[in-house]
């Protein structure tokens, strides 16, 4: 089972089209993200948050469809989004991705960025999409398989402290079991090579970026 999240941050058409959204998704509306459903014509599963980004008048036309609604208070210790992140791993579903996690605000996009490094998540793949950007992170002792064009861009970016042993097949510019420093740029603009490419992960936590031109509708992350 997937389960998509709609956050409140920026998204287009071609954010649900990548998405390649499907009757068996399950839905879920991080408060304002329940805009994007409306806007779309998606009729989520849920609604959860504390809807100070969501007007009353959509949030009663979804309740009236039957769609039940998880109200927090505002002043809360989670964002409306992780919120969202732990109603979705309690349904132990198999991958989540999250649709509008990015926007103007650098606090909340980097936030978001990061919530997949969450230890909630260690035995689950969470993507984010932001139009011609997907975004996961790699744990301790993982590897993850790109799907793309030669030519995409791949980043690799290193979180909470250095990536080591890094290893990377299907790249213009390998890495062989090499680390990558936390605060330094050397993983960034790496480029596909072939249609499919390995990164692994010996120790530490990466962001993998990658980076596809928008006219392509296939590519992605497994």
């Amino acid at each position: 089972m997937r389960i998509v999240i709609f956050a409140n941050g920026n998204l287009s058409a071609f954010d649900i089209q990548r998405a390649h959204l499907t009757e068996q998704d399950t839905i879920l509306a991080a408060d304002g993200g329940a805009n994007h459903c409306k806007t779309y014509s998606i009729r989520p599963n849920a609604l959860i948050g504390d809807f100070d980004s969501l007007s009353d008048e959509i949030l009663q036309e979804f309740e009236s469809e039957g769609v039940p609604i998880h109200r927090y208070p505002a002043e809360k210790d989670y964002t409306d989004l992780e919120l969202a992140l732990q109603f979705a791993l309690a349904q132990e579903p198999d991958e989540i991705l999250i649709l509008g996690g990015l926007g103007g605000r650098w606090d909340q996009s980097i936030a978001n960025l990061l919530l997949p490094a969450a230890p909630v998540c260690r035995d689950i793949t969470v993507r984010l999409i932001d139009q011609c950007q997907e975004v996961t992170v790699l744990r301790p002792g993982e590897e993850i398989t790109l799907h793309a064009q030669p030519g995409d861009t791949v980043s690799l970016i290193p979180v909470g402290g250095d990536a080591l042993h890094v290893s990377t097949t299907g790249l213009r510019f390998p890495l062989h079991n090499e680390t990558l420093l936390f605060g330094a740029t050397r993983g960034i603009s790496n480029e596909m090579s072939t249609e499919t490419a390995k990164v692994q992960l010996g120790e530490g936590f990466l962001l993998c970026i990658l980076i596809y031109s928008k006219n392509r509708s296939q590519g992605g992350q497994s």
